[in-house]
């Protein structure tokens, strides 16, 4: 068994559960989006708030933050851009008729995903929408994006590609591909039996991978449509994904994650000793940290599946996990942002450059941020 982490700061000034956080490009602040219908924005050099973003009229289901500027969208079915340095509301994105659950911002665009049953591309300047993305039967719950230069040589006009491709999952049991130039469908990606919960894409190799209730991961090629390959030994759902030098990680309900090769789909090791749903994934530096609804975050090593560390201290389930520097960062549904010493876990050199964006699910509720210096408690 691993040891425990030690806590360098507990911030429990949200009033309400902690649904998404989200680390800046260059590292120097976080984004948390709240039950309590607003987000905060942190320092990551002394961990404190350094602005709070007030206007949603319900809870904030999820947020992205950009050296610029932060987004954040939520259950009164808006969109909010804010400034960083502010924390002024600088545009209010509307048109979806439900709650807004993803965001991504990518290529000067911003896309998002809704209970509505649609996906929508805005201009992020004008705040209005450029593209509606109809098709899905249910819910859409996850979203990535793939720009038009991650698609050299694509086998069909390259006017279909020349916004990039979108790729939506939905409740539904579909994913689909959409040309965010035109808003047509590209490909309707069948094969689940189970809501589609999380996905990530692998763009150099323009494939997409999958993770449903049904207890799969599905590995696509997003220019064909065809089914590439189907991971199936989790027993539960697959909650979470994230993808790293050519291995998938797969957080299930089962309360294991799985890691796969994916050029063969072998299943090459498995991290159990979770008491619960694994609901968050980060691979950082060598090591593979989980979040929980045990109310506990982990430190794997990546290569060995060796438990390294474990994190207590939350209350509830960890919806989301950040690692910058020697600082983990935990986001709950006690409404809890904490902040935990990883120094002395084995460090490995750093992945080849490629995409690593991990989309996992969310999650959705409770309550006052203990100051002091970044020391261990």
């Amino acid at each position: 068994m691993g040891g425990s982490g030690s806590a360098l700061r507990v911030c429990a000034e949200h009033r309400g559960g902690i649904n998404w956080l989200s680390l800046s490009p260059d590292g120097q602040r976080l984004l948390t989006g709240s039950e309590d219908g607003t987000a905060r924005l942190w320092s990551t050099a002394d961990g404190r708030c350094c602005a709070l973003l007030q206007g949603h009229e319900s809870y904030v289901t999820f947020c992205q933050l950009e050296n610029e500027a932060a987004f954040t969208c939520s259950a009164d079915r808006t969109i909010r851009k804010w400034d960083v340095l502010t924390g002024r509301c600088l545009q209010v994105f509307r048109g979806h008729t439900s709650s807004v659950n993803r965001i991504l911002v990518a290529n000067n665009q911003l896309f998002s995903s809704s209970y509505d049953r649609t996906a929508r591309a805005w201009s992020v300047d004008k705040g209005q929408v450029a593209r509606e993305f109809r098709g899905h039967r249910n819910c859409v719950l996850t979203l990535a994006y793939s720009a038009p230069w991650d698609l050299p040589g694509a086998p069909f006009e390259e006017e279909a590609v020349a916004g990039g491709l979108l790729v939506t999952g939905s409740t539904d049991g579909t994913a689909k591909v959409w040309q965010v130039a035109s808003g047509c469908c590209h490909q309707t990606l069948r094969g689940h039996t189970g809501a589609v919960l999380c996905l990530v894409l692998d763009t150099p190799s323009h494939t997409a991978f999958t993770g449903s209730t049904d207890a799969t991961v599905r590995a696509w090629d997003i220019l064909s449509g065809a089914q590439l390959r189907v991971f199936r030994e989790h027993r539960g759902s697959v909650i979470c994904l994230e993808l790293v030098n050519r291995h998938v990680y797969s957080g299930s309900a089962d309360r294991t994650v799985k890691c796969w090769l994916v050029d063969t789909g072998e299943r090459v090791r498995t991290f159990a000793a979770h008491r619960h749903s694994v609901s968050a994934l980060k691979y950082h530096a060598g090591t593979l940290f989980t979040g929980s609804g045990d109310a506990r975050a982990r430190a794997f090593d990546a290569e060995s599946g060796a438990l390294q560390r474990v994190f207590r201290g939350h209350a509830f389930i960890i919806n989301c996990i950040q690692v910058h520097g020697q600082v983990l960062y935990t986001a709950s549904h006690d409404g809890a942002l904490r902040l935990w010493d990883v120094r002395g876990l084995p460090r490995a050199p750093p992945p080849r450059p490629g995409p690593q964006r991990s989309l996992s699910r969310l999650f959705s509720n409770k309550v006052g941020c203990a100051a002091g210096p970044l020391q261990p408690a």
